[in-house]
């Protein structure tokens, strides 16, 4: 029998020849599922900003292409891995615009709407002040809101320790001092008081809440000039106060409004209340065993903000804390590891005029030194001071002074800790 040839066997099992037009379509189809595969290997997604991210953004890093490979496509998709972080937004702003976000201007909370033209200008935060808030406090907050450049978010913040020191409890409720709760509540008892107070405070558009104090202070008195903590402490027990501070802080959250742990490294045992002249911790190497704690326990726990007091350290310099790049670059940020929103307390402090700054210059040094937003006291000139301490923030990077990198990683804190994505 005669035994068909190859191209005879060849034609028989081969599919039947498509048209001319499927042929093509084939081709086509096969090489999308190329370019389809080429495509799964690179993470074109956003990234997204992380309240504990140490940077603006988080970057992501290019799909790694082969050295032999020679696809046209790699160009393009390396571009796209890389397109676009917070970091990379921020650098296009202007200096006036990034120094603005760095700001939190000081209000009265029943007068919201005089902020209007700084937060159109892009401040990053408003401070509320006063003792009692007006009924329909969240819709002038939801209208001054709405005048932020970008619809980005803003930052409102008050102080609601509890005790004597709340702007709004006649809205949100009522906490003891601190060294009521360390004392009688347990850490679970803390955390659900606080939350019921930061549900009511979110609800009014209050995001941030310059608490809790972990100062380690055992005295039983008021605050006053001449001590800054008293009932404000939780204890004068570090253990109690790192437990107390984290329920506390962890209350807030829990009920949508940011924590700001104050104030490092410490106020228990100061020599005197900054606000109202020069001031001084304990030694550092006291610190580190007594005051420091409470924050590293904080810190674990995923605190969002850290608030630097204006007092010196003995044993890290001379200047205030909030000043000093050895307090807040290399121990806060450095050995502690801390990678959230750094903020001052307030540089209208006695004690920072009596270091020889002004609150524009005190500003500038803040954050050549790592903080990532200042602070200042409600007065008769804040649009003024507001636009001072912007020129002097534009003009010392003009200058040379605070490098633009450092101005921009700290207008990224600010957004960090708000989750904002400008890449969305």
């Amino acid at each position: 029998m005669n035994l068909p040839s190859y191209r005879d066997r060849r034609r028989a099992t081969a599919p039947p020849r498509l048209p001319g037009r499927a042929r093509n379509a084939r081709r086509l189809s096969a090489a999308a599922a190329v370019a389809a595969m080429l495509l799964v290997g690179c993470d074109t997604g956003t990234p997204k900003a992380s309240p504990h991210s140490s940077g603006p953004g988080v970057s992501l890093a290019p799909s790694a292409t082969p050295s032999h490979s020679r696809s046209t496509f790699a160009p393009a998709l390396t571009a796209a891995a890389t397109a676009c972080t917070n970091s990379s937004k921020l650098a296009g702003w202007s200096n006036r615009r990034l120094a603005m976000l760095t700001i939190a201007v000081p209000v009265s909370e029943t007068s919201v709407s005089d902020a209007t033209s700084e937060v159109s200008a892009g401040a990053g935060g408003v401070l509320l002040f006063g003792s009692k808030a007006p009924s329909d406090l969240g819709s002038r907050l939801t209208t001054l809101k709405s005048h932020v450049p970008g619809h980005l978010g803003l930052l409102v913040m008050t102080d609601e320790e509890g005790g004597g020191i709340q702007r709004m409890a006649n809205l949100v409720g009522s906490l003891p001092w601190p060294a009521y709760m360390g004392a009688h509540w347990t850490p679970a008892q803390i955390q659900q008081n606080v939350t019921k107070v930061a549900t009511k405070m979110a609800a009014a558009q209050v995001n941030m809440d310059l608490a809790p104090v972990v100062d380690v202070d055992g005295r039983n008195v008021a605050p006053s000039h001449t001590n800054p903590d008293g009932w404000r402490s939780f204890s004068g027990n570090t253990s109690v106060v790192s437990k107390a501070g984290v329920a506390y802080m962890n209350g807030l959250r829990a009920g949508g409004v940011i924590p700001v742990v104050k104030h490092f490294p410490g106020l228990g045992g100061s020599t005197y209340n900054s606000d109202f002249g020069p001031a001084r911790t304990l030694p550092w190497s006291t610190l580190q065993k007594v005051g420091i704690p409470p924050f590293t326990a904080a810190i674990k726990a995923g605190a969002p903000a850290i608030m630097v007091s204006n007092n010196i350290v003995p044993g890290l310099g001379t200047d205030p804390a909030s000043l000093s790049p050895t307090a807040i670059s290399s121990e806060l940020r450095g050995k502690m590891g801390f990678k959230g929103l750094v903020v001052t307390d307030s540089l209208s402090a006695k004690a920072i005029s009596a270091a020889g700054f002004s609150v524009p210059a005190a500003a500038v040094q803040a954050l050549r030194s790592g903080a990532d937003m200042v602070l200042f006291d409600l007065g008769s000139n804040v649009s003024s001071q507001t636009s001072s301490i912007a020129t002097s923030i534009t003009n010392a990077v003009t200058g040379g002074h605070l490098s633009r990198s450092r101005l921009i990683d700290a207008a990224g804190h600010v957004l960090a800790v708000r989750h904002v994505n400008l890449c969305s």
